[in-house]
């Protein structure tokens, strides 16, 4: 449950289903008592059907957690934490860092270093199709050591220089005059 719109389908669901909860955070739902059977697998179903999913595994969770930290890091931060990404999500989690990376690997197939670079690159496109800030004002807002290394990544995950995925954007906007 990342955003507000989430908050507020579970919101409505447990008030529909008449279920009293605390509060309801990022993934996690305070119940003010323990609920049956029959309203954990309604509950289940009326989120299905609005597109949301229970989760009851404690691993999925935290991984859904750690998911949600990396985003809010990348993208919803005015300015990138200038502690380590290890550093910061094992402080937002309150969980060893190592444990929270292992575990992200073992449940998502992917190291949570290379998930944590792919949203840093998918942030790089925003930030180049905004055209706003040059490639070194770039790599400085997200923490990279420099545009070199930066641009390096970039060509290692999308397969293209910046300067080509910028013009290459710029090549399919055409203005309104040209249609």
């Amino acid at each position: 449950m990342v955003s507000l719109r989430c908050k507020m389908l579970v919101k409505a669901t447990l008030n529909d289903l008449g279920i009293f909860y605390t509060n309801i955070d990022l993934g996690e739902v305070d119940l003010e008592a323990d609920i049956t059977e029959a309203q954990r697998d309604n509950l289940k179903a009326n989120l299905l059907a609005a597109g949301l999913v229970l989760m009851d595994d404690q691993k999925a969770i935290l991984v859904e957690k750690i998911k949600a930290v990396v985003i809010e890091m990348v993208h919803y931060a005015d300015e990138f934490p200038a502690v380590k990404h290890s550093v910061y999500i094992s402080e937002k989690l309150n969980y060893n860092y190592t444990y929270l990376a292992n575990l992200f690997s073992e449940v998502k197939g992917i190291t949570l270093e290379q998930y944590i670079i792919l949203h840093k690159i998918e942030k790089v496109k925003e930030l180049i199709l905004y055209d706003e800030l040059n490639l070194s004002e770039i790599a400085f807002k997200l923490n990279y050591s420099s545009s070199a290394h930066l641009s390096n990544q970039f060509k290692k995950i999308t397969g293209l220089t910046p300067s080509f995925f910028k013009k290459l954007k710029q090549k399919r906007q055409k203005p309104l005059e040209d249609l």
